[in-house]
């Protein structure tokens, strides 16, 4: 099967490509964890964050922003003793932080994804050919993370926002002659909020 060059061979990537990577997402919780993810990866390789993936989810209650947003130093205790996950204070805090900002969103749109889903730029821009016309950020994930900063967000910069936006599928960035992205763009065109 044809697919984007960086899924490589690790099987877990290339399941996460395959499965993954760019279907459009809207609940709530998955958002959530994903955005908390791009936030721990920043500084490693997304295929550590992969592997990590269960520890995290279960370190963090299965990335329930109600549970997340009750942690407590008990709790950030707990997390930085976890050899499981990336053990980083600061991620940590903003993790917590952000389930509770995540909340506060969800009251004023009814969704995170609704609130999420605005900045998925509209026209859509041409399919990549290559690695290299992918941006590392646009400016539709700098105004999300300019959004999120300013609801109480932490660890959310425009290239951690372009990240999860390619990953939630708020953009279809498999590359032209991916097989993948025939089935990302059916799956776009059927989302509904």
């Amino acid at each position: 099967m044809p697919r984007c060059p960086w899924a490589g061979g690790d099987p877990a990537y290339v399941a996460y490509h395959d499965e993954e990577w760019g279907r459009p997402v809207t609940d709530d919780r998955r958002l959530y964890e994903k955005l908390c993810l791009e936030g721990f990866q920043s500084g490693l390789s997304w295929l550590t964050i992969l592997r990590k993936r269960e520890a995290f989810r279960r370190a963090f209650a299965g990335f329930d922003p109600v549970r997340v947003a009750a942690f407590d130093d008990a709790d950030i205790a707990r997390l930085l003793g976890d050899a499981g996950i990336v053990r980083h204070r600061g991620k940590i805090t903003a993790a917590i932080a952000n389930a509770r900002a995540l909340l506060r969103l969800v009251e004023q749109h009814g969704s995170f994804a609704r609130f999420v889903w605005r900045f998925a730029p509209d026209p859509e821009p041409p399919p990549p050919r290559t690695l290299a016309d992918l941006p590392a950020s646009t400016p539709e994930s700098t105004a999300l993370a300019r959004e999120l900063r300013g609801a109480g967000f932490r660890f959310v910069g425009p290239t951690t926002a372009y990240a999860f936006m390619q990953a939630m599928g708020l953009v279809n960035d498999h590359l032209v002659d991916c097989e993948a992205r025939d089935a990302v763009a059916v799956e776009r065109a059927a989302l509904r909020l």
